[in-house]
């Protein structure tokens, strides 16, 4: 749901981005709000997390790790584990710029 709306968010900001130089100025000063910042960094973590949620459901099609429930249990923390790892490396990229 949250991917749902904040595509919906990102391209009506790519379109306002584009379409004037006044329309470019407003998104960036819309970007250096604080609660705007925490609402992308929510996004970014949310698709991260689908993301690495998708690719173990594209390994599970392909047969592994649909053995047992304890080992479906064990991929889905891995998943969590790499997509909170994806995460704070997107935080610290978004710090560093």
């Amino acid at each position: 749901m949250i991917l749902f709306f904040s595509v919906a968010i990102f391209l009506w900001l790519l379109e306002g981005s584009l379409a004037s130089e006044q329309g470019f100025a407003d998104v960036k000063a819309l970007f250096a709000n604080p609660l705007c910042q925490f609402i992308i960094w929510g996004s970014l973590a949310a698709l991260a997390y689908h993301a690495v949620a998708g690719i173990r459901h594209l390994i599970m099609d392909m047969g592994y790790g649909e053995d047992s429930f304890e080992t479906g249990r064990a991929t889905a923390w891995i998943a969590v584990a790499i997509a909170v790892v994806i995460i704070v490396l997107i935080t610290g990229w978004v710090y560093l710029w």
